[in-house]
């Protein structure tokens, strides 16, 4: 293992839960050092407002460092998962409508998908149920301050949106959250700031206390621009009760 010269931070405003880092824009933090399809795995919650190291693992992968415990690890990966077809921005708009984090949120300051963020802090995207069958959707239109120079979103913020549709494909029946565990993406498309895009999450599988699910960004004409297949792990809500506001 070598060190990378490079240490990141991930600020508190880009939570998940309110006192670690939001497990889609951590992988996608730490997957912009590798090319093509990533892996990523998160070992321990990303903490907050503290430095970071990038280290090199072998076979071409990465590992995020708080000393020597490892945050994170990835590595290049395959991604064989058929994606559902795009439901459409009228229909994405009517789920999240429905969507089930405004009934109840286990962390309500989350970056992507948290309802008390507001517009040009978070991505609010809601996804909400479409069709009866597990697949939730949002409208999501990307703020300027999310894209590059050329107004294309950077991968980071990509992938937080690929992370938590997925979770909120489960979650109405659950009674405890989910927290991610690990997340491969393919970013297949450029995703501009200023347009509308839908983002949708469905259920792929569950082992235990393990829920698998698949998420996917597309155009409003259905393009597919980035796709992704998600682990995620069921804990007790009492580890949360603080940020889990009151009935």
């Amino acid at each position: 293992m070598h060190s990378l010269p490079e240490t990141i931070v991930i600020t508190s405003r880009y939570c998940g839960p309110a006192d670690s880092g939001n497990g889609g824009y951590t992988c996608g933090r730490l997957a912009a050092r590798l090319p093509g399809i990533t892996e990523v795995t998160l070992r321990r919650p990303p903490p907050l407002d503290t430095g970071l190291s990038i280290v090199g693992r072998p076979q071409n992968g990465t590992a995020l460092m708080q000393g020597d415990d490892v945050i994170a690890e990835a590595r290049p990966a395959s991604l064989a998962m058929d994606v559902l077809p795009c439901p459409g921005l009228a229909a994405a708009a009517d789920g999240s409508a429905r969507y089930h984090g405004f009934v109840g949120h286990a962390f309500p300051a989350c970056f992507v998908c948290g309802p008390e963020r507001h517009i040009g802090d978070g991505l609010r995207i809601f996804a909400g149920d479409v069709d009866g069958g597990g697949l939730v959707a949002s409208p999501w239109t990307p703020q300027g301050w999310l894209g590059d120079a050329d107004g294309m979103v950077r991968p980071e913020f990509v992938w937080a949106a690929l992370d938590c549709p997925g979770a909120w494909a489960w979650l109405a029946e659950l009674h405890d959250p989910l927290v991610l565990g690990r997340l491969t993406a393919s970013l297949e498309a450029p995703v501009t700031t200023g347009r509308p895009h839908i983002v949708g999450g469905w259920r792929l599988g569950q082992e235990g206390r393990k829920f698998h699910s698949g998420t996917a960004v597309w155009r409003a004409d259905g393009t597919l621009c980035a796709r992704a297949k998600a682990t995620w792990i069921q804990v007790d809500r009492a580890r949360f009760a603080r940020q889990t506001p009151a009935a």
